[in-house]
């Protein structure tokens, strides 16, 4: 299935160091935005601000695997596999922050931090997931170069769905109500496709990568099975996973999805068009910014990639305003409401097959 993903610049690999954010030569529409925001120091780093809710985050995580041992062999115990998965996403966070430079200026403690966060505390693979991020990021909704966008277990355009046959094109038929049901497996698939991606990884980034998923999944089996018995440690494995692949695919499903879709033979868009066609914000305050790791401000982190989490609420409005000088559509909505616009796409990418019966 599609990943939940949609968490880099073109080109910028796993162990790409920060990179500038793209000049005037971007397009002469958005460069009066960039100097606008780097006025206000909007993207200057803010080590500090992260270090306090990293640390914050990893004493939670500590805590909840402690009431996990305390709980002992019992059902009551699955329960905390919904806090677990809560605190798994905003891990998740910050690995995705780390692979944007958003953290740290230096590439190796960029890297140090991304790898922790998503290879040792997750079990994901930090090069697969900047890899498939950074493609999505420089071509947002882009059939031909955006992964998030690619065939798989969903469709999302009528001429994919046309090309579907047997199981296929039953699922494409019923994909809008199938999604959130989909999620619960995104968990386990983004695993997968971890593993699997290191045959594609270079000898000593294999090893590294390869070494710490191992020491994930031998820690949390080592800790389940030394808490529960075996059944009782699946369910919880499985209850965990389930609940963690839905927060993150609901977390990026109404960045993109319904959004414009960039014609492959048509006239190339410019940094800010490309960027900001193609995205969309979910309104909200804080709980809204926590929930969603800071990524409700879709807009603002596609337009400027490396800007630190806190700094994207504040550069929302000078977006706003200029988005407003020069006639570009800025979409915002309600949580509720980018969530059904975003089944409402897949459902009527499936229509035609389903005429067709």
């Amino acid at each position: 299935m599609p990943h939940a993903s949609t968490m880099l610049i073109a080109d910028a690999g796993p162990d790409a160091g920060p990179r500038p954010e793209p000049g005037p030569r971007a397009g002469s529409e958005f460069a009066p935005l960039l100097r606008a925001v780097r006025e206000q120091g909007l993207l200057e780093r803010r080590l500090g601000w992260y270090a306090v809710r990293i640390a914050a985050n990893l004493l939670a995580l500590t805590a909840t695997v402690v009431a996990v041992v305390l709980a002992g062999d019992s059902w009551w115990t699955v329960l905390l596999a919904l806090p677990l998965a809560v605190l798994w996403a905003r891990t998740a966070f910050f690995g995705h922050d780390a692979g944007h430079a958003q953290i740290t200026r230096g590439k190796r403690a960029g890297r140090t931090v991304g790898l922790v966060h998503s290879n040792l505390l997750l079990g994901l693979s930090y090069a697969w997931w900047n890899d498939k991020h950074n493609r999505h990021h420089a071509n947002p909704n882009h059939v031909d170069k955006d992964p998030d966008v690619g065939v798989g277990a969903l469709v999302w355009t009528q001429r994919q769905a046309e090309r579907r046959a047997g199981l296929s094109r039953w699922l494409t038929r019923h994909q809008a109500g199938l999604f959130v049901p989909m999620l619960l497996l995104e968990g386990i698939a983004l695993k997968v496709s971890g593993f699997q991606d290191l045959r594609r990884q270079s000898p000593r980034e294999r090893a590294v990568e390869g070494l710490l998923l191992l020491a994930h999944l031998v820690g949390y089996a080592t800790l389940l099975l030394s808490v529960l018995p075996p059944g009782k440690a699946l369910v919880f494995a499985l209850v965990h996973h389930a609940l963690f692949g839905l927060h993150l695919g609901l977390t990026f499903a109404p960045n993109h999805k319904g959004m414009e879709m960039p014609d492959p033979d048509g006239e190339g868009w410019g940094h800010l068009r490309r960027q900001v066609l193609t995205s969309r914000n979910v309104r909200g305050g804080f709980v809204t910014d926590w929930v969603l790791g800071g990524l409700n401000y879709q807009i603002e982190h596609h337009l400027f990639p490396h800007m630190p989490r806190p700094h994207l609420r504040r550069a929302r409005p000078l977006v706003q305003a200029h988005c407003a000088a020069v006639g570009i559509p800025y979409a915002e909505t309600s949580l509720l409401d980018s969530y059904r616009q975003a089944l409402h796409h897949l459902h009527e990418v499936g229509a035609p097959l389903r005429a067709a019966r």
